[in-house]
């Protein structure tokens, strides 16, 4: 067997790649050199540059008053919103869209989302594609936190994983996403929560900082020594390169945007709506500056969809023009400078609306069966995936699971999501999502 000597490159797994680059049968359970090289792109991977953007709709949505109105149904059922026509011949969404309906042949509207398992508002089913129940100790990780193990930061200034989420009444409806045994150093980073206090450096020079700086690796044998110190270890390295690069400041600073781009986004409203998120618009420019300043996953949460009562007036009056404008605008930016290959984007709520309105004038909890939207990250659109029969109660065709679309989305940022695990704090290896393909429709 012939060995083809020079210079030791270190592989992701320890090996050097002299030790492997064999002619004929090799020493690593009969690799072949095609196979070698294919295992060192899969960890070179990690430099590129792909992102997820996530817009959770808290409260959850009513799908029938958006992507599937059913204007066939009886009036106690079909509500007051007219469909109007899109880009896309024979999609067609609700009248209070337009900007969606004009860039439809970029857009993929999901018609029969399922998997939330009691009705209760929780955006973790949006964030893992799992339900609550039968968690591993420390709890499944969020797309974002486990994007950020496996993929790591494109650049230290800018945390792989970034949650534009204050703080909410209800507290998952304020939820970046929770890291799980992952731990904390792959948790969002929130300018918009707690961490934003922190983001200065509070009359500590540079010079103090590099002193710091070396205390801090003079303890780097007990940093290790425990899953918790660890994660503190992540976040004090994360936190010391943003104090020292302007790279993270200058992408929330959205006042550096063209005027004619912040007008297209609009402003919003800061303030939370009720118990839930603020439905402000600058947070989806803020998610597409992030993305370009090197975060691979954004959350955003936008409004409180949770109408029992007052369904089409609070939709009408507040939530889907101000959705429209922002996830619109967000998606034709995408475009115009050159991302949509690389950002995916994705916008939905923990389940679906009753299709009988209630007494109230409003819609009720319903998981049988949700809607969402997805954009951008090289996918197939122009179309939609799903339908529900005539009263928009049940799923008539094409079940979509949201592990199907965690799926997909961890299959557009080049892992395998039925391949690739992560070890919990048993050291059990576990899957990316449980037994849920990427959508063929979309990849």
């Amino acid at each position: 067997m012939l060995s083809i000597p020079g210079r030791k490159y270190r592989l992701c797994d320890g090996v050097t790649r002299r030790d492997v680059l064999k002619i004929g049968g090799l020493a690593m359970g009969g690799l072949t050199l095609p196979d070698i090289l294919r295992l060192e792109a899969a960890a070179n991977s990690r430099n590129s540059h792909k992102a997820i953007i996530m817009i959770y709709m808290a409260g959850a949505p009513s799908h029938q008053d958006m992507y599937d109105l059913k204007m066939d149904a009886p009036a106690e059922i079909r509500g007051e919103f007219q469909p109007i026509d899109t880009n896309v011949p024979g999609i067609r969404i609700c009248e209070h869209m337009p900007r969606l309906a004009k860039i439809m042949d970029k857009c993929v509207p999901l018609r029969s989302v399922y998997g939330s398992p009691n009705g209760a508002h929780d955006s973790f089913i949006c964030y893992t594609g799992r339900s609550t129940q039968n968690q591993p100790s420390g709890g499944w990780p969020s797309v974002g936190s486990t994007i950020s193990y496996l993929r790591g930061p494109v650049n230290r200034a800018v945390p792989p994983f970034v949650g534009l989420a204050p703080n909410a009444g209800h507290p998952p409806y304020g939820s970046p996403g929770h890291p799980g045994f992952l731990g904390i150093g792959h948790a969002a980073f929130r300018p918009s929560g707690p961490a934003r206090k922190d983001m200065v450096l509070n009359g500590v020079t540079l010079d103090r900082l590099g002193d710091r700086r070396g205390l801090l690796q003079d303890f780097d044998q007990f940093r290790h020594q425990a899953d918790a110190m660890e994660g503190l270890d992540d976040l004090t390295a994360q936190a010391l390169s943003i104090l020292t690069s302007s790279r993270l400041a200058e992408a929330l600073d959205i006042s550096r945007e063209d005027p004619q781009t912040l007008a297209r986004y609009g402003k919003g409203d800061p303030k939370n709506f009720g118990d839930g998120a603020p439905r402000n618009l600058e947070h989806f420019l803020m998610a597409r500056r992030l993305v370009e300043a090197g975060a691979r996953v954004v959350t955003l949460n936008f409004g409180r969809w949770d109408f029992h009562s007052n369904n089409f007036g609070g939709l009408k009056e507040t939530h889907l023009p101000q959705f429209d404008q922002g996830l619109s605008a967000l998606i034709e930016d995408l475009y115009q400078r050159g991302l949509a290959d690389d950002v995916s984007v994705v916008a939905w709520g923990e389940f679906g609306r009753t299709p009988r309105i209630n007494g109230n004038a409003g819609r009720d909890h319903w998981p049988a069966v949700g809607g969402g939207l997805v954009a951008g990250g090289g996918m197939k659109t122009g179309q939609t995936i799903g339908a529900t029969d005539r009263l928009g109660a049940k799923i008539a065709d094409r079940p979509v699971h949201f592990g199907e679309v965690l799926a997909t989305l961890y299959h557009q940022m080049g892992l395998n999501p039925n391949a690739t695990t992560v070890s919990d704090l048993a050291g059990r290896p576990r899957y990316l999502v449980d037994d849920h393909p990427p959508l063929p429709e979309l990849v």
